[in-house]
């Protein structure tokens, strides 16, 4: 033998370890239930026709005050589009998430897709000037 010693858990340490576990099953029989809820909720917050609505309103009112104030149309633009990716919340919170997991991000943003309509829209709107 090698000289190490096995230790063996007595009765009450091996109760401990018994009820240790059951309580983290319960807690995350707790968090399994309200995950999903909580989740939806999230992603009406940031994707729901209310939140789409006032972003895109808040992106064309920073646009026509851009405009209103002497800009070009390219330094408009160009600003708003980094107006419109300092308010993606669900890019922000992607991202803060995936950083913290080594990186990994969703294939499929909703919020990139608003950004994308939105951008599209004030290009069609410049090229209508």
């Amino acid at each position: 033998m090698s000289g190490k010693k096995v230790a063996k858990m007595s009765g009450d340490e091996d109760k401990e370890k018994h009820t240790d576990a059951k309580e983290v099953k319960e807690i995350l029989d707790v968090i399994a239930d309200r995950i999903p809820s909580l989740l939806n909720n999230l992603t009406d917050v940031l994707y729901g026709k209310a939140s789409a609505e006032k972003y895109g309103l808040a992106v064309s009112n920073f646009y026509t005050t851009l405009k209103k104030s002497g800009m070009t149309d390219e330094q408009a633009f160009r600003l708003t589009e980094q107006y419109m990716s300092s308010l993606n919340l669900g890019k922000i919170i992607t991202q803060a998430v995936g950083s913290e997991r080594g990186g990994h991000h969703r294939e499929h943003d909703v919020g990139e897709d608003i950004g994308d309509e939105v951008r599209r829209k004030l290009k069609e709107k410049q090229d209508e000037d």
